[in-house]
């Protein structure tokens, strides 16, 4: 069951195993709940924030708008997936990504917005109020049979 649940939040983050081990190692480093801090730093992934404000229809058009260089932090082109945003930073997409018709009919899906998110009025950027915590995942992820399954 362990073992399925690690799979389980790789296959949903799209992380490989090695990527996978560095976050459950700093998750342990940090004060505090090691499976919350590790949900923390699994949200706080670009490709992920990208996902979850609106931006793109699933993680991996996420992580291809970032590679290929669409995504701006802070107004600069950031090309990471696996870059870490922190509190106050804002996230927009490029010109040329906001005019591709999957991006422009994800901005008028509707999809609702995690609390620790906000978008601006003109949807095609938005900034992190705050860091995410537990209550903001609502995926079915049992992250402490994960940190268990690293724990042997």
């Amino acid at each position: 069951m362990q073992l399925q649940e690690k799979q389980k939040a790789k296959a949903i983050y799209g992380i490989a195993e090695g990527q996978f081990r560095r976050y459950i190692e700093e998750a342990r480093s940090r004060a505090g709940n090691t499976g919350e801090n590790l949900l923390s730093l699994l949200e706080r992934r670009l490709d992920n924030v990208v996902y979850r404000l609106g931006l793109a229809r699933s993680r991996p058009m996420a992580r291809q708008l970032v590679s290929h260089g669409h995504v701006l932090v802070d107004g600069q082109r950031v090309t990471t997936p696996s870059f870490r945003v922190d509190a106050g930073m804002r996230i927009a997409l490029a010109e040329t990504a906001a005019k591709m018709p999957a991006v422009e009919e994800e901005l008028t899906s509707g999809r609702p917005l995690p609390e620790w998110l906000s978008r601006d009025a003109s949807g095609a950027s938005g900034s992190v109020a705050r860091l995410p915590q537990r209550s903001d995942v609502e995926l079915p992820i049992d992250e402490s049979l994960i940190t268990s399954f690293y724990a042997r």
